[in-house]
């Protein structure tokens, strides 16, 4: 164990989330903030990922690397190896310390596929969070945390604190997103690429492949205002934004990549199958119950599952990976979707970055065989997936972990906003009704708004 020293003021509050952003974050040049915060349905709560938030910035370097840089997963299983700690009482259970940043798709040319395209932005970008605020929203409480000497930070945080106050905050500064919004894949490209997914299938090169496509938008003036905007239109249980330099990463993400536990425990939460929500209560309902019974949606969870199981079965003690919960649906603002929940223990020695790399880049992405299915997407996508597709949330010091995966997701640059957006195709795909999945899907990311203005007929 290494000697990480903690300094915590704690206050009997739970601040808000904005308001610490704003007054303590927003002159950083690096900032994080992942928003436990945010309101979802009865359904979505059975598993819920816990009302905390995390928001913080770092007084260390920001690593960034590229595939072409070696073995990330190998550098931050070092790194947390020589930081490794057990955690003051006060924070037991919560984020202690450690890295926040993602692991983008690229990376799967370190877990078995190929390097096949290149992305604008970093493959892996880790913070090494060492002044934090956690918010405890189910307890009412807040702890101000640095890592080493950081009493000064500790001093400034809890003086502006004491004029914090979780009450009403001003409305975001983007009601609504007019921007032209353009398809990298258009119609007409994306529908032949579903034409393509489905000879493989009937070939029996795949079962599953995720199809996915790009919206590209303007820049916008103030990512952060985007992300307050979009957290507003489409809350989510894993919303989060990333800030450092000139990139910044706004998710509304409703899915769980992988979570590790402090016992060994890991757990993945794929989403296949989603429905828009509709106005009428009752309509609403029929939705839910025909998301829920759909064969084809139903075969996609089943497939995407097995994937995991095996995934999770080459670092889990044999016997213990388990489904507890299969294909539940679980409801949003503006979506259903179909989740299902598989666990394993992990083998003793097994860190909680092996096990991210064992199952990286998330089977919820690819499909089905993942390896030669990757191999599909590579051929029919014309860029990087970047980001999106990939992992975002924390490393701890004692061995957990929590990490989302990268979708309904905008990466926003000076030069422009990019959003992700995609869906599985098996042999029964209706590729239109594939296409507008993709749609709503990419819509969903910026609050459910209309497809006008989209490129290439949608």
């Amino acid at each position: 164990m290494s000697a990480l020293r903690w300094s915590i003021r704690t206050l009997d509050r739970a601040l808000d989330g904005e308001t610490v952003y704003r007054e303590l974050l927003a002159a950083e040049p690096v900032a994080y903030w992942l928003d436990g915060s945010l309101s979802i349905t009865d359904r979505a709560r059975r598993h819920p990922p816990g009302r905390v938030s995390i928001l913080g910035t770092t007084t260390d370097d920001v690593i960034t690397r590229d595939v072409t840089d070696g073995d990330v997963f190998a550098e931050l299983n070092e790194l947390l190896g020589a930081r490794a700690a057990e955690p003051p009482p006060e924070l037991d259970g919560l984020f202690c310390g450690g890295y926040v940043g993602y692991f983008g798709y690229e990376l799967k040319a370190l877990t078995g596929g190929a390097a096949a395209h290149e992305a604008p932005t970093p493959d892996a970008l880790w913070i090494w969070a060492n002044r934090f605020v956690v918010i405890d929203h189910d307890h009412d409480r807040t702890y101000l945390v640095a890592l080493g000497d950081g009493e000064d930070w500790l001093d400034r945080a809890e003086e502006a604190a004491s004029n914090w106050w979780m009450g009403s905050v001003d409305a975001p500064a983007i009601s609504r997103l007019d921007l032209e919004a353009h398809l990298e894949q258009d119609r007409a490209t994306y529908l032949a690429g579903i034409a393509h997914v489905l000879a493989e299938l009937e070939a029996g090169q795949t079962y599953e492949v995720n199809l996915t496509n790009r919206v590209r938008l303007p820049a916008v003036q103030d990512p952060f205002e985007f992300f307050r905007w979009q957290r507003s239109a489409n809350p989510a249980p894993y919303a989060a934004f990333l800030r450092s330099g000139d990139l910044a990463v706004a998710s509304s993400s409703p899915e769980r990549f992988l979570t590790v536990d402090a016992d060994g425990w890991a757990e993945c939460r794929p989403i296949k199958g989603t429905a828009p929500r509709d106005l009428d209560p009752a309509q609403d309902q029929l939705a839910a119950k025909a998301l829920a019974e759909d064969d084809k949606t139903r075969a996609e969870n089943l497939m995407i599952v097995d994937l995991i199981r095996n995934d999770l079965g080459r670092v889990s003690v044999p016997g213990t990976v388990n489904v507890p919960q299969l294909m539940q649906v679980e409801s949003y603002r503006t979506v259903h979707q179909l989740v299902t929940t598989v666990r394993g223990r992990l083998r003793s020695g097994v860190t909680a970055v092996d096990a991210v790399r064992a199952c990286f880049p998330p089977g919820s992405m690819t499909g089905a065989p993942k390896i030669r299915t990757m191999q599909i997407i590579d051929a029919l996508e014309e860029s990087a997936r970047g980001v999106y597709s990939g992992a975002l949330g924390y490393l701890t010091v004692d061995g957990r972990a929590d990490l989302s995966v990268v979708i309904r997701t905008a990466v926003l640059t000076p030069d422009e906003t990019v959003i992700g957006a995609g869906g599985a195709i098996v042999l029964d795909s209706d590729p239109v009704a594939e296409y507008d999945e993709m749609v709503l899907k990419a819509m969903a990311a910026v609050g459910g708004q209309s497809r006008q203005g989209m490129g290439g007929g949608a």
